[in-house]
């Protein structure tokens, strides 16, 4: 997958977003309470602690974790939030996942619609898109401090149990399948720092983004993501 670090497209997302902490933080908050409805412990669910990771590379304070979690748990709540996936294309033919929960099926799909359609994309059926894109847990284990070389690092990698790894400029980008994600996170955590991990879409067909219409595409993905009912967007271009 040259030429589409995923680590690149983090730190992207994360310098945009710097000045977004609220909205980010109600977006994981909502995340956690639709994670903690199937039980409040993460060591006995590994869904809550896939977000909890999660809120914890975003710096979320603890209190509104626990708020979150105590709101999911309290049976008086009735709040009902539904995922939604939608595909579609944006400029230049490039794919886009985009992925959220939602109270309001119509409002959410307008808006996403709306983004694709006023930024030189559309939103497609189901199963236009998502075939372009394969289930990965990914982890970024950070290069600064690192005294393994290459072939060690690749024969601890391999034998926690993970499928590839990239070299990157800050991090080792590692890919694993779904199933071992948290086995070889967790492995690795002993011996390496981390500087992400999740589970992520990454792309098997990579497209070329022309320099003209990155501005057009980077405007689409930010709205998308800026919407509220949106968790996680994944695309597939190459720049």
């Amino acid at each position: 997958m040259a030429g589409h670090s995923k680590w690149k497209n983090i730190q992207k997302r994360k310098n945009a977003q710097d000045s977004k902490k609220g909205k980010i933080f109600q977006k994981l908050s909502r995340e956690i309470y639709v994670a903690a409805k199937n039980g409040g412990d993460p060591d006995m669910n590994p869904s809550l602690r896939l977000v909890l990771d999660k809120a914890k590379s975003a710096n979320m304070p603890n209190d509104n974790v626990e708020r979150a979690i105590k709101r999911a748990t309290d049976s008086a709540d009735g709040a009902n939030y539904d995922e939604v996936v939608y595909e579609g294309y944006g400029p230049g033919g490039i794919g886009v996942l985009v992925y959220g929960l939602t109270d309001n099926h119509n409002r959410t799909g307008t808006n996403i619609r709306t983004a694709f359609n006023h930024n030189g994309g559309n939103l497609g059926e189901k199963g236009s898109v998502a075939f372009q894109f394969e289930r990965k847990g990914y982890i970024a284990i950070e290069r600064e401090g690192l005294e393994d070389d290459e072939d060690t690092l690749m024969m601890n990698i391999l034998e926690a149990g993970a499928e590839d790894m990239e070299l990157s400029d800050d991090v080792v980008e590692v890919y694993t399948a779904p199933t071992d994600f948290t086995a070889v996170r967790d492995a690795l955590a002993e011996n390496y720092t981390l500087a992400q991990s999740e589970l992520t879409m990454k792309p098997n067909i990579s497209v070329p983004l022309d320099e003209a219409l990155v501005e057009e595409f980077e405007a689409m993905i930010d709205i998308i993501e800026d919407d509220d009912d949106v968790t996680d967007v994944y695309h597939n271009a190459e720049y």
